[in-house]
This record gives structure tokens, C-alpha cells and sequence, in this order.
């Protein structure tokens, strides 16, 4: 499948309504949509979808990844968060990511039981938010798995990808160079959270070197599978094999087997 046939197979897909909605904040984009929270299901996935922070893609492009995952006994919370271009962009959309998952953990807590384990999955730009959950201590995120993750986001603004997305996440003006070390995964390891990337070799929208160098600057912490000839969306489409090595990562079996998912622990850049 080509990259923009996994494009189309993937943002082609009806939206599928939540089990219901909780919000975190007072802005309209500060939600978190349930699925399959129900007593005595799996650990719950806190999902993040990706767009390059922007305001023009939202969390309903995921939507039948979370139904689907659902499906499969894993309650998921797809959070929203505030973009560019409709209120978010550095600091707010990396204030909202916590909060989301704060929010998520305790609507999915079930009543006098213990706390369930929180993995949380960012596609893309929703990885790099990811990432940098991992690295904040004292977050209630016990996994993180990183699908095509912008993770690292020098990198990312040194190729200028999306037209320069990186520059309008963190805004212009004095003090970049601060802001984007500070908001830089490969700069800050994760605090004590497994990390998991995933990413296709044929991946056009964000290099597969991304991940490689996160997982060369952070071995001990992080596990890098590669997909072979896979793109950007793959992994979230359900019913394709990229999808069957998400869902066997979240089960803690590893990538699916088949031959479509060679694994390259803290392979280097």
C-alpha cells in the first residue's frame, strides 16, 4: 500500500461516537472520549492523535482505532487537546496533555478497585506529546508506546516538516532555541517509563531517523520496532498488519509475527 493509499484507508474511515465524554477544561477542545471503559477490561489506553499540533486535524480520525481496540477488550480515552490555530501551540497543548491524562485515569478507574495501568499511544505529533509525558516525573503513565513519534522535534525542524510545523507549535520571537530544547524528547529521557516506538521504513510524513535517534540517545529506556515498507498511518488503521503489531504491543506479546516487523532495540542513528 502506498503512503497516500494509507492516507485515504485511514482518514477514509467513518467516525464512530464514544461511549460517552468527560471533559478536563473549560475549552471546548479540553475532552476525552471513552471507550469500552467497563469493569474488569484491560489496562487503559490514553490515546493521542497526531496532525502536527494543528487545529485542522482532531481526535475523530481515531476514532475507529479506539472502537476497535475496544473491540479487543482494551478500554481506551482518546484525548483532545488544544492545537494551533484554535488556542493551543506551546505552552497550552503541553499543559493539556497531563490534564487529559489525569482526566482519562480517573473516569476509567473502576469504583473501589484499584488504580488501572495507563499506556499511553501518540500517533506523530500526538508520539512527540508522548515522549515528553514520559520524561515528566511523577506521571500516572505506567507505558508509553510512540507510533511514528516527531521524536525528535531538532530534527524535525531542521528538515522542516509540514511546512515548518515545529516553528508554529512553539511560536516565534525571542527565546526559541529555549523552547525548543525544552519541548525536545530526545532531550530528556524517560523518568522511570518502558518506552515502546514503532515506526514504518517507508514512513514519508515523519523519517524513521527520528525515532532512531531518540532510541540511540535514550537504549537503556526504549524499544525501536520498524515496519518494513510501511508509511505513517498503518499502524492506526485497523486491519492492517502495522495494526496487529500495535494490538500485540499493547497485550505485552511484542510485534505481530508474519515477517512484517523486524525489531531494533536502541538501534543507533
Amino acid at each position: 500500500m502506498s503512503a497516500a493509499d494509507e492516507e485515504t484507508a485511514l482518514l477514509g474511515l467513518a467516525p464512530v461516537a464514544p461511549d460517552r465524554t468527560v471533559p478536563y477544561g473549560p475549552h471546548p477542545d479540553q475532552v476525552v472520549d471513552l471507550y469500552g471503559c467497563r469493569p474488569g477490561a484491560g489496562p487503559l489506553v490514553v490515546l493521542l492523535h497526531g496532525g502536527f499540533w494543528r487545529a485542522a486535524y482532531d481526535r475523530r480520525h481515531l476514532s475507529p482505532c479506539a472502537a476497535e481496540l475496544a473491540r479487543h477488550g482494551l478500554p481506551v480515552a482518546l484525548a483532545e487537546y488544544r492545537r494551533v490555530g484554535a488556542g493551543g501551540g506551546a505552552p497550552q497543548t503541553f499543559q493539556d496533555v497531563p490534564a487529559a491524562v489525569a482526566a482519562a485515569a480517573e473516569a476509567g478507574a473502576e469504583p473501589g478497585g484499584p488504580p488501572r495501568e495507563v499506556v499511553l499511544v501518540g500517533h506523530s505529533a500526538g508520539g512527540h506529546l508522548a515522549l515528553l509525558a514520559a520524561a515528566s516525573p511523577g506521571t500516572p503513565v505506567t507505558r508509553v508506546i510512540a507510533v511514528a513519534p516527531v521524536a525528535d522535534l531538532a530534527r524535525a525542524h531542521e528538515l522542516g516538516l509540514s511546512d515548518g510545523a515545529v516553528a508554529g507549535l512553539l511560536g516565534p520571537g525571542p527565546g526559541f532555541a529555549g523552547r525548543l530544547a525544552a519541548a525536545d524528547p530526545v532531550r530528556h529521557p524517560p523518568a522511570g517509563v518502558p518506552v515502546t516506538l514503532l515506526h514504518g521504513t517507508a514512513d514519508p510524513d515523519v523519517p524513521v531517523d527520528l525515532s532512531r535517534r531518540y532510541a540511540a540517545a535514550h537504549p537503556a529506556a526504549t524499544a525501536l520496532h520498524e515496519l518494513p515498507g510501511t508509511g505513517h498511518y498503518a499502524a492506526l488503521t485497523p486491519g492492517t498488519d502495522a495494526f496487529g503489531a500495535l494490538l500485540a504491543l499493547l497485550r505485552g506479546a511484542g510485534p505481530a509475527a508474519g515477517g512484517s516487523t523486524g525489531c531494533r532495540p536502541g538501534h543507533p542513528a
